[in-house]
Order: structure tokens, then sequence, then C-alpha cells
């Protein structure tokens, strides 16, 4: 009725009902709950401050702050080896095993090396005699030489007195006061004499000449007792060495000696860490590492140690690259080149207490963060420095 009504006026019936549709329709969820308008501003604003305080916190500090997950706990730790070889007589540590320095950790046979001390001994001992012997016999030389010498001293004395005898009487026999015989007979004895005192001088000769034979063999006799003497330092020291001691403290690890087996010198026995002198080592990239020094602050995050943050400080800087010192070192001149971001070894002491570091063993994982605000100001003193380089080098120029 009604649409005949509207078609009898001249009006579409759909047309009329559209206003009382569009006044029919729900509001937003805005408009029905302004709370969540008022919540939405407010998480906006919240935002933005959070960003702001975040932005001067960054330019405070933040920047300042240089972090990496490239970093491992280290240790310094000794490995154990013998000096000599031998069979082991004992092991006397285990595995995980707390040592101190100089205690014993294993014992080789000795026996050979006690032989060998027992005869160097015994060549220093005959050493020792023949020298005594040579001493002896250099004694009763230097007498048969003062015998000697008095041989000489009678002889001369005898061959003065002949030839005395023969001049005295050489005048008599012309005049024939004595005979000729007589005179021969004078002659004869004072050659014998002249004779006489010849060989008893080539015997003080031969009796001097001995002196200084016999003390050449005094001299080797000296030697031989030193080279004994060292055989005896030596077998010493090696009859020491069956004694394999630790030479730091740490604890016993990757141990792999057993009693009866046979070992050569510089063989690995087992290994000793110093588990008091950890230190971490943290490869930074080389964009990191500007305004780095030595005493800074640093912050640890240890994995084991559930997130929980250890104190530490930067104890020094390696001299080269990670890759200049690895086995084969990279020849970048040489076909084509992909610049790599090297990164620089960085030894950061560990500042923990006791609690802390019965958790701590080398290998583990940490992050470190280092505070180089401290050094904020260096970059401005390198182009400073720069600049000044630049400008002498021009005044130099001129």
């Amino acid at each position: 009725m009604a649409d005949e009504r509207a078609e009898e006026n001249g009006s579409d019936p759909k047309q009329d009902a559209q206003p009382e549709t569009q006044a029919e329709k729900k509001p937003s969820l805005l408009e029905r709950y302004p709370i969540v308008r008022y919540v939405l501003i407010a998480a906006l604003a919240a935002g933005i401050i959070a960003a702001i305080v975040w932005y001067m916190n960054y330019r405070a500090s933040g920047q300042y702050l240089q972090s990496t997950n490239n970093a491992y706990v280290r240790a310094d730790f000794v490995t154990v080896s013998p000096k000599v070889g031998g069979y082991v007589e004992r092991v006397l540590v285990a595995d995980n095993q707390h040592v101190r320095r100089g205690q014993l950790l294993a014992i080789l046979d000795p026996r050979d090396y006690r032989a060998n001390v027992d005869q160097a001994q015994a060549q220093i001992a005959a050493a020792g005699a023949n020298i005594t012997t040579a001493r002896r016999t250099l004694d009763e030389q230097r007498a048969t030489v003062a015998q000697a010498a008095a041989q000489v001293a009678s002889a001369e004395a005898a061959a003065a007195a002949a030839e005395n005898e023969v001049r005295r009487y050489e005048p008599l026999a012309r005049t024939g006061a004595e005979s000729h015989e007589r005179l021969a007979n004078l002659v004869l004895q004072r050659d014998r004499t002249a004779a006489d005192l010849r060989a008893q001088r080539a015997a003080y000769l031969a009796a001097r000449r001995s002196i200084a034979t016999q003390a050449a063999r005094i001299g080797q006799a000296e030697a031989q007792r030193g080279t004994a003497q060292a055989q005896l330092a030596r077998a010493s020291t090696d009859l020491g060495a069956v004694e394999i001691r630790s030479s730091i403290d740490g604890v016993v690890a990757d141990k792999a000696v057993r009693a009866g087996q046979y070992v050569q010198p510089a063989t690995r026995l087992m290994s000793v860490v110093p588990v008091d002198q950890l230190y971490i080592e943290a490869n930074f990239k080389e964009t990191q590492v500007a305004l780095m020094r030595v005493g800074q602050p640093v912050t640890i995050k240890v994995d084991a140690l559930d997130g929980a943050e250890l104190r530490g400080r930067v104890a020094s800087f390696s001299p080269g690259t990670g890759a200049q010192f690895s086995l084969i070192p990279p020849e970048n001149a040489t076909g084509n080149f992909t610049k790599i971001v090297q990164r620089v070894p960085v030894r950061i002491s560990i500042e923990a207490g006791p609690e802390a570091r019965r958790v701590l063993r080398p290998g583990l994982s940490v992050e470190v963060t280092v505070d180089t605000i401290g050094a904020k100001g260096s970059r401005d003193r390198i182009e400073q420095e720069t600049e000044r380089l630049k400008h002498d080098a021009t005044q130099g120029a001129r």
C-alpha cells in the first residue's frame, strides 16, 4: 500500500529508504570505545619518548660501546713432556686433578740413567788416579833433573881438572922433565872427562824435557777428569729428569700416559691448565677498535653462567690481525680481490670471584662489551695531527 502511494506521488520507495539505512549504520571501534584511542595515543607518545631517550643515550654513551660474541675464555696451559726417554714406572696424578708447581706427576725407569751416573763417577775416579800418578812421576823427574844437574857439575869439575893437568904437563913433556907417556895418559883422561861432561849435559837436557812431557800428561789427565765431570753432570741431569714435575699450578687435563708405556723425549703426556689465570680473547672487527685502549672497562656475559655479567679490563692487543698469523696467510695481490672485514684479537683480563671461577673453563663462549668512551676525543686528535703534518709538509715543500 505504501509503495502504491509512493508510486502515485511519483517517488522511488528505495531512494526514500536509503537515509534510514545510513542512520542505522554502526559506529567504529574508536567511537564506541574512546579508551582505545587514548591507549593508542599514549603508546605512540611513549614510543616517541623511548626513541628520543634511546637516541640521547646512544649519542651520550651507546655509540662508544663495542660488542662482539666472537670471544672465548682462554688459558696459557702447559704441555707436560719428558726430557728423556724410557718406560713409565708410575703415574701419580689423575684426570682433572689439581696440582701445585713442583708436584711429581710421573716417574720413568731410572736404572739406565743411574748406571750412567755410576760410570761417570768411575771415570772421574780413574782420571783423578792418573793425575796423582802423573804428579808423583813429575816429582820424581824433578829429582832426576836435580841429580843430573849435580852430575853435570861434577863432570864439569872433572873436565876442568883434567884440562889443567894437561896444560901443566905439556911444558914439562916438551922439556923432558916428564915422560910423553904420562902426558898421553893425561890427554886421554881429559878427553874422557870431556865426553862424560857432554853425556851428563845431554842427560840433564833430557831430564828437563821429560818434566814438560810429564806436565802435559797431567794436563791431559785433568782434561779427562773434566770430561768425566761434564758427563757426570749430564748423567745426573738425566737421572733427575726421570721425575716429571709440574711447572705451574693448575689442573691436569688430556692425560695420555699410562704406567708401563714407553715414551720418547718431547712426547706429550698430559697438559696442566692454570684455571686461576684465565683470560678472554675477543676478536673485534677492525671497524670497532679505533677507540679501544688498554685499561678500558669491559662487561662480560658468559653463556655458562646463564647470562650473568662479569667485569674485566682490556689487557693488550695483538700486533696483527688473525689472518696474519694463520697457517696460510692471505695474499691479496694475486687473483680477484674481495674486501673482507678483518678481526683483531684483543686480550681481556677477567675480574671475577671464586664462585665464578669455579665455572669458567678455557673454551667457553662469552659476549664482551668494551666501553671506549674514555678515548672519545681520539678521532679529533688524529685529524688534528694529520692536518698538522700536512701543513708541515706543505711548508717544507715551499
